[in-house]
């Protein structure tokens, strides 16, 4: 596998989380079936994978979905995974020509052997793209991802291969699903929301938060860009010095 790129565009950032939000809100003020609107959370997709391209973003983290919405309807489900496995099916050329390289983080394996033969032939034929680092959580949860981490550290300790005393956060670190990936810099989340929802709760303990109020499917270059000015006007201190 390529080296990922180390340093983002002039000013930062290096790794932006989006979380995409509003697709269902979308469809019911428009008086459109649910399944439109997840429909057109995809085209919102490949536009905001595009303008990160376009921006000289390194790294791109995006929520699809989380271990949360296994809760919904059965129909909602079939219809998010059926879009999953039709993107995969129609992006991956496009991705790979475009220098993307994609990785899935999560509980794939949940969405069935079709979805995870996809994921795995997509993630293989983009591997060796640098342009940009495409992740994209997948039945994922923070705190499951944390407490699976914590459950790999007791296992080596317990088989006497750690110490548990010489646990640290960076070796915690290694056991996420993110691991190799750095911290996130900035975390956009649209449609007004303002909050993590479980997303990369570890990883963005440092993170500058931008929330937008726009519906996921309506995203454009330019809301990515008004986020990126934003966080470049802002002052990172790292818990280091006043303010």
């Amino acid at each position: 596998m390529s080296s990922p790129q180390t340093a983002g565009p002039q000013g930062g950032p290096l790794h932006v989380g989006l979380i995409m939000d509003g697709n269902r809100r979308w469809a019911q003020a428009r008086g459109l079936p649910r399944a439109l609107g997840h429909k057109a959370g995809v085209e919102a997709v490949r536009r905001a994978v595009q303008a990160a391209g376009e921006a000289g973003l390194p790294w791109l983290t995006l929520f699809a979905f989380s271990s949360e919405n296994w809760q919904r309807s059965a129909d909602e489900v079939r219809d998010l995974t059926g879009l999953l496995r039709l993107y995969l099916r129609h992006e991956v050329n496009a991705l790979a020509k475009g220098g993307v390289r994609l990785r899935v983080i999560g509980e794939r394996e949940r969405f069935g052997p079709e979805t995870v033969s996809a994921i795995a032939e997509a993630e293989a034929a983009t591997a060796h793209n640098t342009k940009l680092n495409l992740t994209v959580a997948l039945s994922y949860g923070a705190r499951a991802e944390i407490a699976a981490a914590a459950r790999a550290l007791a296992r080596e300790a317990a088989a006497g291969r750690l110490d548990p005393e010489a646990i640290d956060a960076a070796m915690l670190e290694s056991r996420l699903a993110t691991s190799g990936m750095p911290d996130p810099d900035l975390i956009i989340r649209t449609s007004g929301e303002q909050r993590l929802s479980n997303f990369l709760l570890w990883q963005a303990a440092y993170a500058e938060f931008v929330f937008l109020d726009v519906l996921w499917p309506d995203f454009q270059a330019e809301h990515l860009q008004q986020a990126l000015a934003e966080y470049r006007r802002r002052s990172r201190r790292f818990g280091v010095g006043a303010g």
